[in-house]
Formats: structure tokens, C-alpha cells, sequence
């Protein structure tokens, strides 16, 4: 009787092993997932990063010999929508985690979605809310209760006196400012909610210009946060402005940002051997800065690699090794050194002031 070979070994062998190797990578595809509204700034960097992670990942030889890829998905910053790009993922067995979403409104609609049974890591949504959300739910970045408070006694070490108070009326937008408030000691001259988009923002210039406040805190993203400081150029509106990482690429418009203080989690001054090559390496593939939201998605892509390696593919078990990286055990990313606390959020310091010159971020020497 013959028996059936096949590169040396017997068939039956072989076809065993392939059957093997299918079952640990899903079939031989591994994904990860990633959302935001990519027409924004800070998404598209969530993005980028996330993609060179995985670049990077596979030409190192992939994660146990399985090349990983990238789902991205575009929610438009909607609650509604991505709950449902979280169903498409949850339901699709190749994605074994995601890195997203890029916002707070949309991930607090996708969050009830993955706890049920697939880990999200997020780069960087900061509102409350997502605080021990689900035990499926991490977070790199800080959170606005955190941010507010630090800003709050940012704003009054610079002996601001009298603050007016902007937010974009949404989960971010709204966190970050009551945190200011709570903790800001001084007295607020103005409080009120801009659109998101940079729609009408006139008026509120044209307001404060009457009211002269010593400084501005803006709870908002670039998009809205880039009109009101052209606007107030246009009107010769003169005050200080501080916001916090939403306002990370307003410092593409040089002549209306200069001077702006933006707290982020991550500066491209940073010194440190490995956030210079991730400066470096972003640079060189994009032909563009990083700004602190995609050092947090490099991050957490990383992480989930980092997880898989270790564990495989299996998303209970990836799950499981997050829950490992505590107290007696850290991921070292180009962030630094990250840990989870019992809720999840990371247990680290909030960020790092700095205040846009020449079209950047630099690092204040004090707070």
C-alpha cells in the first residue's frame, strides 16, 4: 500500500497542520478595525497611524507568520452610524480588535456594540463617559474630567481672571467644558455652544470683542476651532486661547494659531529614541507632522499586535492579555509607558502644554 506525501510529510499531516494554522489566524486574515470621520484632520491621522503600524508589522513577518490588515470605516462622528460599522466588525470574524473610534460621540453609540464580545481600543475619544464603559473598551489617551481640571488650572496660573467659555455641543465638547468649569476659579464671562463645522462663529467674536475677556478656552476639534481664530484675526480680536487636543492641527493655519496653548497627550518634540523614529517614520510616509492623535493610534494598533503575538488571534484572550497590562505589567509605546487602571483608562498623567509657534507644538519649559 502507498501512502500519499506531500512535501515530506503524509498527507493526512499536512493537511491537519493547514487546518491548524486556519483555525488560529481566522481562516489565514487577520484584521483590524478603525472608524472616525476621516474628512476630519485628527481621524485621518487616527488612520494613517494605524495603517503604518500594520505596514510596519508585516514587513517584520506579521503576527505569529499572518499578515495583518487594516478595515477602515468612515462614521461621520455619528452614534447611529457607528454602532452599526461596530455591528459590521463584531460580525466579521477577521477582525480580531479595533483601534477607534476617533471620536466620543461615536464611540460611546459603538461601545454597547463590542461588549459583547470584541475589543476596542481607543486613540482618542476623552469624554467621561467611556470610563469602564465595558470591560471590551480600553483607552489610551486621558479623560476630559482629567483634561478639564488640568486646563482649569493651566488657564488660572496665567492669571486669567475673567474666561468665556466654547464648546462644540456634543459628548466632547460638553465633557470638557464642565470639567473646566467645575475646577476653572475665576469668573466666566460667557459660556456658550458653537457648531462643530465652524458655521457661525461672527457672532461670537463680535461679542467677546465687546467683552474683552482675559482668555478663551474652546471645548471643539480643529474644524470649528480654525474659524474662530480666522475670524477673530479677521475682527482684531486679541485675547488668549487654550484648548485641548481637539485643537492639535490648528496649527496648520500658522498665522491664525500662532500662540495658541493646546494641551496634547503627545509632542513631536518629545526626545525620547522612539518617538523620534515614529516622528520620523510618519513624516517620510505621509509628508506630514503626526500630532498626538495618531502617536496614540500607532500606539494602540502596537498594543493589540503586541497582544496577539502573545495570545493569538482569539478575541476572548486578547481581551484577557489588556487585562494583564497594570499595575505589574506596562506596554512601552512611543507615548510611553502605558498601563491600565481597574476602570480601563490609562494610568498615567494627562499632557503636555504647548503653545503653537511657526506651525507647531512646542512644549512649554512650566505649566
Amino acid at each position: 500500500m502507498h501512502r500519499k506525501f506531500l512535501a515530506g510529510r503524509p498527507l493526512g499531516t499536512a493537511v491537519l497542520a493547514l487546518a491548524l494554522a486556519a483555525c488560529g489566524a481566522g481562516g489565514g486574515e487577520v484584521a483590524i478595525g478603525t472608524a472616525g470621520p476621516f474628512e476630519e484632520g485628527y481621524a485621518r491621522m487616527v488612520r494613517r497611524a494605524v495603517e503604518m503600524a500594520v505596514d510596519e508589522i508585516n514587513a517584520e513577518g506579521g503576527v505569529r507568520g499572518t499578515r495583518l490588515s487594516v478595515q477602515a470605516q468612515d462614521d461621520g462622528g455619528d452614534g447611529v452610524k457607528a454602532a452599526q460599522i461596530a455591528e459590521q466588525f463584531l460580525a466579521d470574524a477577521r477582525v480580531k480588535a479595533v483601534v477607534g473610534h476617533a471620536n466620543s460621540g461615536a464611540m460611546v453609540g459603538a461601545a454597547r456594540v463590542y461588549d459583547r464580545g470584541l475589543v476596542a481600543v481607543i486613540p482618542s475619544a476623552t469624554s467621561p463617559e467611556l470610563t469602564g464603559v465595558s470591560p471590551w473598551v480600553y483607552r489610551v489617551t486621558t479623560n476630559d474630567s482629567t483634561n478639564g481640571a488640568n486646563l482649569a488650572r493651566f488657564a488660572a496660573g496665567l492669571q486669567a481672571k475673567r474666561v468665556a467659555v466654547l464648546y462644540e455641543n456634543n459628548t466632547y465638547g460638553r465633557g470638557l467644558a464642565a470639567a473646566f468649569r467645575a475646577a476653572y476659579p475665576g469668573e466666566l464671562v460667557g459660556v456658550d455652544p458653537i457648531a462643530g463645522d465652524g458655521r457661525l462663529v461672527e457672532p461670537f467674536i463680535s461679542y467677546y470683542k465687546q467683552v474683552a475677556p482675559d482668555l478663551v478656552f474652546v471645548a471643539g476639534t480643529e474644524l470649528s476651532g480654525g474659524a474662530l481664530l480666522r475670524e477673530a484675526r479677521r475682527q482684531g480680536f486679541a485675547t488668549r486661547w487654550v484648548a485641548g487636543d481637539g485643537w492639535s492641527g490648528v496649527v496648520s493655519d500658522t498665522a491664525a494659531a500662532e500662540g495658541v496653548y493646546v494641551a496634547v497627550p503627545f509632542s513631536i518634540r518629545d526626545t525620547r529614541a522612539e518617538a523620534v523614529r515614529f516622528v520620523e517614520a510618519f513624516r517620510g510616509k505621509y509628508g506630514v507632522e503626526p500630532d498626538a492623535n495618531a502617536a496614540m493610534a500607532y500606539d494602540a494598533t502596537k498594543l493589540l499586535a503586541k497582544a496577539m503575538a502573545e495570545v493569538g488571534f482569539d478575541r476572548e484572550a486578547i481581551r484577557g492579555y489588556l487585562a494583564t497590562v497594570n499595575g505589574q505589567r506596562s506596554f512601552s509605546g512611543v507615548t510611553g509607558a502605558l498601563r491600565f487602571r481597574p476602570d480601563r483608562d490609562p494610568d498615567r498623567s494627562g499632557f503636555v502644554m504647548t503653545q503653537a509657534r511657526g506651525g507647531t507644538l512646542v512644549p512649554l519649559e512650566t505649566p
